[in-house]
Order: structure tokens, then sequence, then C-alpha cells
């Protein structure tokens, strides 16, 4: 997430209770108990769901198998389940994971009280960090990281370790911010301080990542980049654009 030149590349995933910031995880947990309403402080998230989940979906491995297996998939920095909820209704076996128990609360809650279809595939939500289920063994189909990426502490780490999760043939979707002028002047001060959309201290300008840098920390986690798309807002709501100045979504597989 550093600005500047992009980090070394380890042979292996480092284990560190580090990858999540204590900051961000208290910042989004004050979030938690409002993060369902579509007008309150997560709505950016709520206005871009639907772009951002059905344009993972598109690159993610079908959700079931010929024999009506399901296919799991990992929701890591889930929050409160925008997107966990999206791609269980789509028939993944959907394992939410945040590392803030308010964010995770007000998941398990939002489900109780608004059940999911019956043709939904199974969701749960855990409280934990990578790390944790990379010592655990943990293998998933197909992994989800929406922006998430430019809030843990060594981005390039983090790649790695999602990257050690996926099974031969996976995919994994990570959508973030690009660190540019455009970035900053619409995602960081018009977001926070000229709009309101975001509360303030949201995001962090520095530790937004370009696709330059995203190129290599995919190769360092042995993942190949399929294809990028920008997202920008617009009056009929967010859109697919070749514009990734500001927001964009990356597609990657392990071959």
């Amino acid at each position: 997430m550093k600005g500047g030149a992009p980090m070394q590349h380890h042979d292996s995933p480092v284990l560190s209770a580090d990858s999540v910031a204590p900051e961000e995880i208290a910042h989004f947990s004050d979030l938690a108990t409002r993060w369902w309403d579509p007008a309150g402080p997560m709505r950016p998230l709520h206005a871009m769901n639907d772009l951002r989940t059905g344009w993972a979906m598109r690159h993610l491995p079908a959700p079931q198998v010929d024999d009506g297996a399901r296919r799991t998939l990992l929701d890591i920095g889930c929050g409160a389940g925008l997107a966990s909820e999206a791609f269980a209704r789509a028939g993944f076996d959907v394992t939410g994971l945040d590392a803030s128990q308010a964010a995770i609360t007000a998941a398990r809650l939002h489900m109780r009280h608004h059940p999911l279809p019956r043709s939904a595939g199974p969701l749960s939500y855990r409280c934990g960090s990578a790390e944790e289920l990379v010592a655990e063994g943990a293998r998933f189909d197909a992994i989800s990281a929406l922006e998430v990426i430019e809030h843990v502490t060594d981005p390039d780490a983090f790649l790695r370790m999602l990257g050690s999760m996926l099974r031969p043939g996976g995919a994994m979707v990570v959508s973030t911010m690009n660190r540019t002028w455009r970035s900053m002047a619409m995602a960081k001060i018009g977001a926070e301080y000229v709009l309101r959309l975001l509360p303030v201290g949201t995001h962090d300008w520095r530790k937004f990542i370009t696709p330059a840098e995203m190129g290599q920390y995919a190769a360092h986690a042995g993942l190949r980049i399929t294809d990028i798309a920008g997202m920008v807002p617009g009056l009929g709501g967010w859109r697919e654009s070749r514009d990734t100045a500001v927001n964009y979504i990356v597609a990657m597989v392990r071959d």
C-alpha cells in the first residue's frame, strides 16, 4: 500500500499479525451498524456493488460444477456482507472473512433478518485474518478482495497470501483505487470532504495502488492477470469503463 517502489519479492507468504492495520479495523468497526443502510456511510459501496460483483462473477469459475457441487469462494475483507450475499445468491459456497468483529456481527444479523433464498449457496462469516487461513491450509476455488487491499499494511505480502490459498485453475478478483491526482481529487477530497459521501479518514491516498504495481504484486503471487476494467460513477449508476484512473477491478488466475 505504500507509494513509491514496489516491495521486494519473497518466495513464500509473510505470515504476521500485522497485515490488518488496527486503525483500519477500528474505523470500519465504527461504521458496522449502518453498513446495510443504502443512504448511510457505506452508500458508495451499495452504489457500486452490482457492478463489481457482476464483473467478478463473469471472471470467476462457474459457481457450480457439473455434478452440482458448489465451488468455494473466500470474500476477504467482507465487511457486513454486501458482496458475500451476492456471491452466495449466485450459488457459491461463501466464506466471508473480516478482521472487525462488529462488521461480522452486522453481517450475521442481516442474514438472520433477511434470509437468503433456498437456491443460494451456503454463507458463513468468520472474524479473523488471512494469516489464520493460510496457517490452517485453507484452499478456495475463487477469492474476492473488494476495496480491501488499499487498507492492509503490505499489499504485496497480502496478495501472496491470497494467492497461496487459491487452488490451481482458480481465479481472484481485486478492486481498489489508483494512485493518481484524479483519485486524490475525486475519491479522497471530493468524496470525503466536499460531497461527504464517505466519512473523513476512510482512505489514505498514499496507499492507493497503481495497475502497474498490482501487476507486479500478482506476478510475485504466481498469478496471471486476465482482465482489468475501470469503474466509473454516472447518472445511471456505476458502469464499466476503460478509464482506470480512479476505481478499477482486476481478474487474476492461478494456472
